[in-house]
């Protein structure tokens, strides 16, 4: 992916992530979203999440791209075997963040994280962005085995549109 068409990612979701927020009733917010365990809130908390993941594991993902293969082979190999509690940790971590944050929060959150990944993803050069590391498929299905620094930039949008098509906004 294109590092314009990334930049341009992050806004859209930015936008959309206000719109949802300042556009749905806390009834709506409160309501159970559609294939996952959370309420709509918690739903939005945890795609916010994905963004704020990401900005904390590009640096990890720029020093094992430094290293040789067989080393991250290794790490997600250790990190797949310990996907049930991540799993939990995922699932509980987002239950109460909507309410701790509150809305007003939650979007002050999501655009620092975005101008974040902005500023990042601008002080990366080409070569940088080709690199990367191997992954644990176990914890999300968007982590290929393989993800360059690139790839990472786009999981949190990828996982965000998957999310998004499970909140039950208007629904009856």
């Amino acid at each position: 992916m294109q590092r314009q068409e990334i930049h341009d990612e992050l806004d859209r979701v930015c936008a959309d992530f206000e719109q949802l927020i300042d556009g749905a009733p806390v009834a709506e917010m409160r309501r159970l979203s559609d294939g996952t365990k959370w309420t709509n809130e918690q739903l939005l908390f945890h795609m916010l999440f994905g963004y704020l993941l990401v900005r904390n594991l590009l640096p990890m993902v720029r020093g094992f791209a430094r290293l040789p293969a067989a080393a991250s082979r290794r790490f997600a190999s250790t990190l797949n075997a310990a996907n049930g509690p991540f799993h939990h940790v995922n699932y509980v971590g987002s239950l109460g963040g909507a309410r701790v944050l509150g809305y007003p929060g939650m979007e002050k959150l999501m655009r620092r994280a975005i101008r974040d990944l902005h500023r990042s993803l601008d002080r990366r050069t080409d070569d940088e962005l080709d690199r990367g590391m191997h992954f644990p498929v176990r914890w999300d299905p968007y982590f290929r085995d393989f993800m360059t620094v690139s790839d990472l930039y786009h999981y949190p949008t990828q996982h965000y549109q998957h999310h998004r098509r499970q909140l039950t906004f208007g629904r009856l």
